[in-house]
């Protein structure tokens, strides 16, 4: 006999979070999201006044939000940044591994050809978007391998799906998020209990501060590669930060409390266009 599926499944109400990378566009509506829902967030960004602002946001809406300064490639400012999460709010239950980002150096253009890439631009990159995410699933997955329980998930991209053209070290780097999501969640799994689920977002192509000079000219036209970005996604538009949360709520709650290991793409269809 059919039963309507039960929406206690979706429920996080009185959880904490652990979101890095809160203070960014996508990130911080996810903490807004999660704090509506009734989830304790603890808002780390290496920019402490856009954590401070962020939580504040938050606090006034009627939510709990602890703004904590980190540095996700420190990992002694993640032990600190978590025994202060640990104090405030006892328990941590879920962790958004969020930071990330590229930058122009590590980026080819007319001006910068891939032989002459600095060392140190491709090591930022890469080292941001993939160590700061497996030294955060150290620090506070530690956590949740003793007490025995717990939700992680990473940040991914279209770029681990298919490498861009131009930003070799991001989509080398977000292509090591998703293997390193499906090993860690054999890993807790198998090692510590099968109470810990490990899985990824891959976000298609969301329009921030990163990517804006990118996709739309002044105007707010398309630019030549944002134009092959609509030509190949098949709902023919970029993503709203919105509409991540749907997939972010499945992943975190019981709705998936048989999903692990995976990368769910959000992309309009980008992944699945051949272009023919």
């Amino acid at each position: 006999m059919y039963t309507s599926f039960p929406s206690e499944n979706f429920i996080l109400d009185k959880k904490t979070a652990v979101i890095t990378g809160a203070g960014g566009i996508l990130c911080s509506e996810m903490a807004r999201n999660l704090a509506k829902a009734g989830v304790k967030t603890a808002i780390l960004d290496i920019n402490f006044t856009s954590a401070q602002e962020i939580a504040q946001e938050i606090s006034e809406m009627g939510g709990s939000a602890l703004a904590v300064r980190a540095d996700v490639l420190d990992k002694a400012s993640l032990v600190e940044a978590r025994e202060l999460i640990k104090k405030e709010y006892n328990t941590i239950d879920i962790l958004i591994c969020g930071a990330g980002g590229n930058k122009s150096q590590a980026t080819t253009s007319e001006n910068l050809d891939f032989f002459a890439m600095p060392e140190d631009a491709l090591k930022w990159v890469f080292n941001l978007n993939f160590l700061g995410t497996v030294l955060t699933s150290q620090v506070f997955g530690e956590v949740m391998a003793t007490q025995g329980y717990g939700t992680i998930l990473n940040i991914s991209s279209m770029n681990a799906f298919r490498p861009l053209t131009r930003i070799p070290a991001y989509s080398a780097a977000k292509a090591a998020v998703s293997n390193f999501t499906q090993w860690l969640a054999v890993h807790m799994a198998q090692e510590y209990s099968t109470k810990i689920r490990v899985n990824a977002i891959a976000p298609g192509f969301f329009i921030g501060e990163q990517n804006r000079e990118l996709l739309l000219n002044d105007d707010n036209t398309l630019t030549p590669r944002g134009q092959k970005i609509i030509d190949h996604t098949p709902m023919g538009r970029f993503g709203t930060k919105d509409e991540l949360m749907g997939t972010m709520f499945y992943l975190l709650s019981s709705a998936s409390a048989f999903v692990t290991g995976i990368v769910i793409p959000v992309d309009g269809g980008f992944s699945a266009y051949s272009g023919v």
